[in-house]
């Protein structure tokens, strides 16, 4: 599933931070296998729309504190707007992401769900008016490579399962937009608290109108994925606090191995060498990304510093 959490400025890159930074994005890693594994057991018996509000209305009693919060400091209307949109796009990215799941193989779920850092990319340069570099769009154009790789078109049949993950990963890229926008706005659990409520608010309708009465056993399985959801989003944030984006992307890379353990070990899913090599493709790409928006930010502050001190010495030589 695609991340849903805001990225805090990355800490001074100590030795010791470095290292905390990798673990912390290990733990993420397996939390979020976890999950994923748990969905994949539930299956397709429960219909997607009703398995993700279960799981985002289990998520609010998380969020409840943020939200009392909020409700006391009213935020402006465009910041409204912002968690409304981010909500329901999101929202409809989960439904996506519960119907894939349940239909193909954790693996291959997983490894599409890692376009995301991609879509973006090429999002932020259509809307936020970020520059495309070529380096930056030959990364993106192997990335779909990666993409091609995996799901082999002409040589197999694309299925609704992969067709919804596909669809789901430049959702997922909108909200992480809008979470981008917000970050001005809001603070970090603030945003994460409304998305929740965004999310129950839009998938209750389509839970409505597919209602199944979850079994006590789906039930106690789903609250677990809130959990587990839950615990990774903050476990993720605490990964990007203590190394740079660039350190931790490619230890991602590692939940698709964990993810093809669990597929094949619970769920009797055959290892896809074609799923392992477009997913090594696609971290590259999403790695490379990272580091060159990095490098952009770097010299961005380095630019804003020294424009700022030449402003002060031609005050002082005015003075």
């Amino acid at each position: 599933m695609a991340v849903e959490t805001e990225t805090p400025p990355a800490a001074p890159a100590r030795a010791e931070n470095v290292a905390a930074g990798v673990a912390w994005m290990l733990v993420t890693g397996l939390l979020f296998v976890v999950m994923t594994g748990i969905v994949r057991h539930i299956g397709s018996d429960l219909p997607a729309p009703v398995g993700a509000f279960i799981r985002y209305a289990m998520g609010l009693l998380f969020v409840a504190p943020a939200l009392i919060g909020i409700l006391r400091r009213p935020p402006a209307r465009t910041t409204w707007m912002l968690y409304g949109g981010r909500g329901f796009i999101h929202g409809l990215a989960v439904i996506l992401w519960f119907f894939a799941m349940a239909r193909i193989p954790v693996a291959e779920v997983t490894a599409l769900g890692y376009t995301s850092p991609i879509f973006v990319t090429i999002l932020a340069a259509l809307f936020l008016g970020e520059r495309l570099r070529a380096r930056r769009i030959i990364a993106i154009l192997v990335g779909l490579a990666g993409v091609a790789i995996i799901l082999r078109p002409g040589f197999q049949e694309i299925g609704p399962g992969q067709w919804a993950q596909i669809l789901a990963a430049p959702l997922f890229a909108v909200s992480f937009i809008f979470a981008k926008l917000l970050t001005d706005r809001a603070r970090p659990t603030e945003i994460v608290a409304m998305l929740s409520l965004g999310c129950t608010l839009t998938l209750l309708p389509f839970a409505i109108s597919q209602w199944k009465s979850p079994t006590m056993e789906e039930f106690l399985w789903l609250s677990l994925v809130a959990a587990f959801a839950t615990t990774g989003h903050w476990t993720l944030t605490k990964a990007y606090q203590c190394a740079p984006i660039t350190v931790t992307q490619p230890v991602t890379f590692l939940q698709i191995v964990w993810a093809t353990i669990v597929g094949a070990v619970f769920f009797g899913e055959p290892v896809d060498a074609f799923i392992v090599i477009g997913s090594a493709v696609i971290v590259g790409s999403a790695w490379y990304i990272a580091r060159r928006e990095m490098k952009a930010r770097g010299e961005a502050r380095r630019a804003a510093a020294g424009a700022a001190a030449a402003a002060s010495g031609a005050m002082g030589r005015a003075g």
